[in-house]
């Protein structure tokens, strides 16, 4: 089955054509990164134009780079939630009416449900179930894949994302967008210890976390020092902050292998590509005899291949849309795709 997937949810312009879930057989991007670091960040208002003018290229491109013609298209699927409301209805439109016009099934795809598929692409033997840990911009939580379109939320953050965080802080250092991967590259080999920082315990739920406080204390170190002229050693507040989301992160995990017996973890999402976290993971599973799964950093970011290869196991499950389907900028990952 070569379902063509389309994923606009922020500032990547992404179309893939996917075979049966786990072949890639194209997929191009389109990425705003140089546009939105003049701003420090993404402008939804300018994603949102920017989707609108590489779209049509791009779904071209794929299907040229895949040598399949639009008959040998089965399926359109697409990122329906969650994502900058704008950005999202741009792909749902597209998908919408290449679907009419096709005359072939239309798709509805979860982006973060998308995100955990990237291991599938990236490790063909993976199969449910197991754990996922997805950290994202928008999104932190620890979730059990029961089976491809079944899942179980064990605990998420109650307020901020880590990968939030990480762009905030990095952005009050004067660091490029995107913020978190030049925090990350700024930690290298730094003391991890040298700024005390605070790692969260909020609530009855012993998975679920907290990072508005961690980002906060991070930020107010900054300017305190600058207000005091103070010399601030920059890579090593870096490796402190990246050692306490780690540290907020990995114990959770572990404490979720161990409870639920599970022998297979995984990881997924743009903070995925952090490489403190990526080590503690590793060690964290071989701790607990667990097979680990840790996707290439070109899947950790957004991507189409993620959504056409979560499309195919949608389908499967009978979760299809029609015309009426619309764009969401929050929406749960449990439950059905709509």
């Amino acid at each position: 089955m070569n379902i063509l997937a389309i994923e606009s949810s922020c500032d990547e312009t992404a179309v893939a054509i996917v075979r049966d879930g786990r072949k890639v057989l194209t997929d191009c991007i389109a990425s705003q990164v140089a546009l939105h670091r003049e701003y420090g960040g993404v402008v939804p208002e300018i994603a949102s134009r920017k989707h609108i003018e590489a779209i049509y290229s791009l779904a071209d491109a794929a299907l040229a780079e895949s040598k399949l013609t639009r008959r040998e298209i089965d399926a359109i699927a697409v990122t329906y939630a969650p994502g900058l409301i704008g950005a999202v209805l741009v792909g749902v439109n597209f998908a919408k009416a290449a679907a009419l016009a096709m005359d072939v099934p239309l798709i509805p795809v979860h982006h973060i449900r998308g995100h955990i598929a990237a291991n599938y692409l990236a490790f063909p033997e993976l199969e449910p179930p197991f754990l996922c840990l997805v950290v994202s911009g928008g999104h932190t939580m620890i979730v059990e894949v029961k089976d491809y379109t079944v899942m179980r939320i064990l605990g998420t953050t109650l307020d901020d994302a880590a990968g939030e965080c990480f762009d905030k802080v990095a952005r009050v250092l004067g660091m490029p967008y995107p913020g978190g991967a030049a925090l990350d590259r700024c930690s290298q080999g730094a003391d991890s210890t040298k700024y005390a920082l605070p790692r969260s315990k909020p609530g009855a739920n012993p998975y679920d976390m907290s990072f508005s406080g961690l980002k906060t204390a991070a930020i107010n170190c900054i300017h305190h020092a600058e207000q005091v002229g103070e010399r601030m050693d920059i890579p090593a507040l870096c490796a402190s902050f990246s050692a306490a989301v780690s540290d907020t992160l990995v114990p959770r995990v572990e404490m979720a292998l161990r409870e639920t017996g599970l022998k297979k973890v995984a990881i997924a999402g743009g903070v995925a590509a952090n490489s403190r976290i990526r080590t503690a993971l590793l060690a964290c599973a071989q701790s607990c005899g667990a097979s680990v799964y840790l996707p290439p950093l070109k899947l950790c970011g957004d991507n189409g291949a993620m959504i056409g290869s979560q499309a195919y196991y949608e389908y499967l499950a009978g979760h299809t849309a029609d015309m009426t389907l619309n764009a969401y900028a929050t929406k749960s990952l449990l439950g059905e795709a709509l």
